[in-house]
Formats: structure tokens, sequence, C-alpha cells
């Protein structure tokens, strides 16, 4: 079977496979991607009289927190004075009338709520509408014309509007006033969370292992800070493979690098995607070197499953079918050998088929699978004749190994076999 570039390049980009990863969807941790996208500019526009004629603010962007039930759209931007001349009706606008324009997706002045208490109520009005837009407006209003030491007081006892701010200085990347709001408010774990996520901003491998070193330490979780050190601990370990290879491959008196190329960097790549680089150009190193297979095994504590696996899947890439058969092979204390996969041998069967694996390799790991109609599935579609023969005779099931001798070419060995067994004295047939 042909390989296409795209299934060779499959590990480098991606894996199926699970283990210790920083974009793990389902992670806190793994959430750090923050949103690159600012919010967009007001258009000019012209305030009418007439309600259906006025221009609509532009909305784009993740939606925010909002307690109604329809999701807000997108933030609205900064609030300064609209260009151009237009009568301006505002001043004889309540706050309630404000909020009331806002949430209709109408754009006016917030400019004559000078003071702190006219704010506030506009916030406290903006916040009973439950409209996370509409919040969101005022908000960026206060953040504009409070000090942050007043601005974080008030949020402090309004919880709903706290969150929409939060939400929206992620959106927008102002690290450095969300951590002083964190600072604030005393919530460590967070503000570690917060600087944590700075990393993601550093291009520079050496310069990125340093600032994770600064998080070690700080105040996360269990979980989180055993995160934090694997991460430091990952990048450390691929900074020094990296440097290694890409002068062993550069020198061309490696073979495995001859042979296969690098198809990328292994830096900053996930845990998994290592080990499988490791498992590829580095199967047999002793395990006191860093890219070691078995090295990193012990040192993230990788389970079992998960190590054959990916070892499995990077040798049968390579199709080095004797290590297949070596990660299998175990012995017991009288020196008996016998096959054992933690991943079960029908996995086993399907990975090397995917890698073109010669049908006497993939007869022997069929042969192994417990369950018989699993067995029998894996066979039949994967061609392994002998073994569908085998079994069907093992079964007493002469009425399948008729079935199946149409679906061998006539005159081939395996129709004389399934011949020589249907005509056999010695079987008692179930059917």
């Amino acid at each position: 079977m042909n390989r296409t570039k795209g299934d060779e390049e499959e590990y480098w980009n991606s894996s199926k496979f699970k283990a210790f990863t920083f974009d793990d969807e389902d992670d806190e941790l793994s959430q750090l991607k923050e949103s690159k996208r600012a919010v967009n500019s007001l258009r000019d526009f012209v305030d009418e009289d007439d309600d259906d004629d006025l221009e609509r603010v532009s909305w784009s962007g993740e939606p925010v927190e909002t307690l109604s039930d329809t999701p807000a759209k997108s933030y609205a931007p900064e609030l300064g004075r609209p260009k151009g001349e237009y009568r301006d009706y505002s001043n004889d606008w309540s706050i309630s009338d404000t909020v009331r324009r806002l949430r209709k997706g109408k754009v006016c002045s917030l400019e004559r709520f000078r003071s702190l208490q006219d704010k506030l109520q506009l916030l406290e009005e903006a916040v009973s509408m439950h409209d996370g837009n509409v919040i969101t407006v005022v908000l960026i209003f206060l953040k504009r014309t409070l000090s942050k030491e007043i601005l974080f007081r008030e949020l402090e006892v309004r919880q709903v509007a706290l969150r929409h701010f939060i939400h929206f200085l992620k959106e927008i990347g102002d690290q450095k006033l969300l951590l002083d709001l964190f600072r604030f408010l005393d919530r460590s774990e967070e503000l570690a969370l917060s600087h944590y996520r700075e990393h993601l901003n550093i291009q520079d491998p050496e310069k990125r292992k340093e600032f994770l070193k600064t998080c070690i330490g700080l105040p996360f979780s269990t979980e989180d800070s055993v995160h934090i050190q694997d991460h430091y601990t990952l990048l450390e370990r691929q900074i020094i493979i990296e440097a290694n290879d890409r002068h062993l491959e550069s020198a061309g008196q490696t073979e495995i690098f001859r042979k296969h190329p690098r198809k990328a960097s292994i830096l900053n790549m996930p845990l998994v995607t290592t080990l499988f680089y490791s498992c590829f150009y580095h199967y047999m190193e002793a395990e006191g070197t860093f890219s070691s297979p078995i090295n990193l095994k012990k040192t993230f504590k990788i389970p079992d499953k998960q190590y054959v696996l990916t070892a499995l899947a990077a040798r049968a890439k390579l199709r080095a079918w004797h290590d297949v058969d070596a990660l299998f092979t175990t012995k017991n204390w009288l020196g008996y050998t016998k096959k054992r996969a933690p991943i079960g041998f029908h996995r086993v069967v399907e990975i090397l088929h995917k890698n073109s694996a010669p049908v006497q390799i993939l007869q022997e790991y069929v042969n192994l699978v417990e369950d018989v109609d699993t067995k029998l599935n894996l066979a039949t579609r994967f061609k392994c004749h002998d073994v569908v023969i085998d079994t069907c005779r093992d079964l007493k099931d002469r009425q399948q190994l008729l079935a199946y001798r149409s679906k061998v070419d006539k005159g081939s060995a395996e129709e004389e076999k399934i011949d020589a067994i249907l005509n056999s004295l010695q079987i008692r047939w179930k059917n």
C-alpha cells in the first residue's frame, strides 16, 4: 500500500493518542491560547429620531458571559465621541433610557455621566438588563474614565460585572491589567495561571524555558503544579534533543536521519509527539540519554498502554518488524516466552495493517486475538485466509467455511486447503 506524504507527517503535526499535553481542551491549563482578536471600532453614524433608520453597532468576536436568554454577540469598543456633525440629544436621556438604547444596538455617548455615582448606577442598570453586550460597553467606559483602584474596588462587590470584566481583559489580551486585578482580589491561583499564560507570547525557546522556570513554585493547585514542572522539564529536554539532532542531521553520517529526514522541529511539541519522535529516531538508545524513549517514559510517568501504542506506531512506520515483535514478547521466570499486549492485540493488528505489515505478520497477531468473533472479523477484513480457515475448522462451522471458499482465488492454495478440510472424515461438523 502506498503511503501519502500526509500519512508520513501525521505524527509531527497531530496525534490521536492522549497523554500529557498542554493543549488539552478539557484542562483549565490547556485553555491558555487566548484570542488575539481585539474589539472593532464603532462606525461613524448619524443620530436621527427615527429608530428604524439608526445605524447598528458592529459587533464581532466571541460572546461574553450573559444572563439573558439571547447570548451576547461580542464586545463594544471603547466609546469615544462620534466623529462628524450630528445633533446630540443624549443630555435628555436618563440612565435607564441610555441603557435601553444600548441594548437595542443604538450608539449613544456616555460622556455626560461624570460622577462616580452616575457611573456606578449606569453599571447597575446594565447588569439589571441581563445583557452581556451592554454590560461590556459600560465596563469599557468605566475602564477608561476611572482609576484602576476605584474600578477594582467597585467591581469586587459586583460579581456579575467582575466576571464580564475578567473575560473582556482576557479577550483583548490586557495581561497587565488582569494581573493587577487578580492581585487586588487576592486570587493567587488565577494570578499564577495568568502569569503562566504569558509563555505563549515568548517565541525564543531558551527565553520561554527560563520564563517557565519562574512559574515553578507559584501558588498553583497540586495538579497544575505538576503540569508546570513537566512543561519546563519537557521543553528543557526538547532543546537538548533538537540541538543534538540538528547537528547529526546536518553532518549526514547518521543513517536514520539520511533515510528519514526530520519533518519538523521537536521544540514545543506535546509529550506524546516527543515520545513518538524518540521512538522513531532514538529507539535503541541507553536509558541514561535524554532522548531515550524509556527515559521519557520514566521521567514523565507515561502509562504502559500509552507507551506501547506510541512505540508500536513509530516502529511500524519504519517497518521495523523485529522491534514490534520484541515490544510484545515477555519471558516468565522459567524462561518461557509469550506475547502480551496491554493495548489488546486487536489494536495491534489495526496499527500494523495501517502501516502495510506483511500478511504473515498480520496473521500472527490476528491469531493472538482472544475473542473469536473479533478474530474472524479482522482476519476476513485483512485477508488473513489461513486464520479464517483454521478458525472455522476449529469451530466445526462447515457453512461458514463453504461461504469463505467463494472469497479465495480459484485454484489457490487456500482453496485446496478448504477442500481438504471439507472432505475430512475426522471432523464432526456442527452444521
